[in-house]
């Protein structure tokens, strides 16, 4: 605890850094993966191949990924780029499928509706579709966002600053406190960050939270209807 309480300048400096590599790649992940997932289910034939090629990605190890990178962006090693880029793979990885899924969720008896009284198809797609989608695809953004969070620790070994930085040095000179310092924070800013985009959908998507109060009396109407 006091070596904790002796380096909280430098647990707090890793913490922003942490952030500072994770966040871009959840941003870009989910921005990447919306028009994919479009055309995933525009082009039928194209569905399986590029929602299965983008979640293999997910299987590369992150190691050598972080090590490979380099050589094809043109960067060094200790770039922090390169860790930006790999946690974006990885988070189109996750993402695409969720967001072809929740895209695909929305019902043509919507998109006809919304055609009819004069949508045209962009308009449909962000004011109609996309709306729709949120609450599915902020799930997958909160899955996406703890995984990036935490492949984060693992630039380290390449010796790129974050929070696993707590865990190498610790193992490295001995120092317990360092160590467990480098995994609550981690989990910590996951949760913070989950938590935060929790309360950012019920913020920006007050729809959800009504569709969420009206699905049980539905479910219970039916389960009364099919008893009778």
């Amino acid at each position: 605890m006091s070596w904790v309480l002796e380096n909280l300048d430098t647990i707090g400096e890793l913490t922003l850094v942490h952030l500072a590599l994770s966040l871009p790649a959840v941003v870009i992940a989910f921005l990447v993966s919306i028009p994919l997932a479009w055309v995933a289910n525009r082009i039928r034939v194209l569905r399986e191949p590029l929602l299965t090629g983008t979640g293999l990605l997910y299987a590369v190890p992150s190691l050598p990924l972080f090590i490979l990178l380099p050589a094809v962006v043109g960067t060094s090693v200790r770039d922090p780029l390169n860790v930006v880029i790999a946690l974006s793979i990885f988070g189109l990885a996750l993402m695409v499928r969720s967001a072809a899924e929740a895209l695909d969720a929305v019902t043509d008896d919507v998109r006809t509706s919304a055609t009819a009284i004069g949508f045209s198809g962009v308009g449909r797609f962000f004011t109609v579709e996309l709306p729709l989608a949120g609450p599915a695809l902020l799930a997958g953004v909160r899955v996406v966002c703890v995984s990036s969070i935490s492949l984060v620790s693992v630039s380290a070994v390449l010796g790129v600053n974050s929070l696993g930085s707590l865990f190498t040095d610790g193992f490295a000179r001995d120092i317990i406190g360092s160590i467990l310092a480098g995994i609550v924070m981690t989990v910590v800013l996951a949760l913070i960050c989950d938590l935060l985009l929790v309360l950012a959908g019920r913020l920006l998507m007050p729809w959800n939270k009504n569709a969420a109060a009206v699905r049980p009396r539905l479910r219970k109407r039916r389960t009364q209807e099919a008893a009778a």
